[in-house]
């Protein structure tokens, strides 16, 4: 009897056991920026208030640098459901459809309120395209604005002819063929070695990128164009999202608007911060001169135009609303 009793009582725990592991969901999340990033961080903060409000039911493990999947594959991957989450550079996808294009549009928003509005213009219409592709928005962070790195000091849109200019998105290339430069894609991890080699000669990115990737190993200056903020996107595949319980969607949602909100906060500390960095590394820091200012402007014309027009009229609605 006592024999039988420890038999039922083992099967008992047993099944308890299966049925808590059963319960527990893990997801991968794929991100290409280095764990120290302010993105990383605030993406690794996203996971852990997830697993806190879920008591640890759902586990979602952020692999940075492209330890996991590249940049360039991560929104395929999440679509696919190779990773059920991830996290890109929204305009990484700007070549698939316009709306992913618009907030690196250069001049157009240029600061951090600009920013944010351009964000509120687009957010419907970007939320609309991810669901077409069975993907669903969580938040979007931006980075601090995009300045020009360079090797020498560059004095107007004409020192950049023939230079390999360093792109990462359809925009930026166009950017670098309007400037008469030759467009070269560069991800992010492998700049310090695509600069040392010669394989590409000037970029425009952030000052995290900067220091994160030690440009003062490999450039001289730092032209403080603030071009505009591109936003990366963390987002989630629809299917994946909808087996979730219901009080766990709500925990994943919770987290996301923390994290947004917390990611706007820390990406103007960010670009403080990280400009400073660049100046105790010895880069040149400067603003641009006017005749600089003057052609990288009328090439953001040229782009927005282009834009338009490609975006027909949902990116006519997106402009109006931001220009309202």
């Amino acid at each position: 009897m006592i024999c039988t009793l420890r038999a039922f009582a083992l099967l008992m725990f047993a099944g308890a056991f299966a049925t808590s592991a059963a319960a527990q969901t893990k997801w991968d999340l794929p991100t290409p920026y280095p764990a120290g990033n302010f993105h990383t961080k605030n993406v690794v903060q996203f996971t852990e208030d997830v697993d806190k409000a879920t008591k640890g039911s759902l586990k979602i493990a952020v692999h940075p640098a492209g330890s996991l999947i590249k940049h360039a594959d991560i929104k395929r991957s999440v679509r696919q459901g190779t990773a059920p989450i991830g996290e890109v550079l929204i305009s990484l996808a700007s070549n698939e459809a316009p709306v992913y294009g618009l907030d690196s549009v250069p001049f157009l928003a240029t600061g951090y309120a600009a920013s944010k509005k351009l964000y509120g213009a687009q957010k419907p219409f970007l939320a609309k395209q991810l669901e077409k592709e069975g993907l669903i928005l969580l938040y979007s962070v931006p980075w601090p604005p995009q300045g020009l790195y360079s090797k020498r000091e560059i004095k107007s849109v004409d020192d950049l002819k023939g230079l390999k200019f360093r792109t990462y998105n359809a925009m930026i290339g166009r950017i670098a063929a309007l400037a008469g430069s030759i467009p070269t894609q560069i991800e992010v991890p492998d700049l310090p070695t695509a600069f040392a080699t010669g394989r590409v000669d000037v970029m425009i990115t952030s000052a995290s990128t900067g220091v994160d990737t030690k440009s003062e190993d490999y450039l001289t200056h730092y032209t403080d164009t603030q071009a505009w903020l591109p936003r990366n996107m963390v987002f989630v595949n629809k299917e994946a999202f909808d087996k979730l319980p219901a009080a766990e969607k709500k925990a994943v949602l919770d987290a996301a608007k923390a994290a947004e909100e917390r990611g706007w906060k820390a990406s103007e500390e960010e670009m403080t911060i990280k400009t400073n960095a660049l100046r105790t590394a010895k880069i040149i820091v400067m603003p641009p001169s006017p005749a600089l200012k003057a052609g990288l402007t009328k090439i953001g014309e040229t782009i927005a135009t282009e834009w338009a027009a490609a975006a027909g009229e949902d990116g006519k609605a997106m402009l109006a609303a931001f220009r309202k």
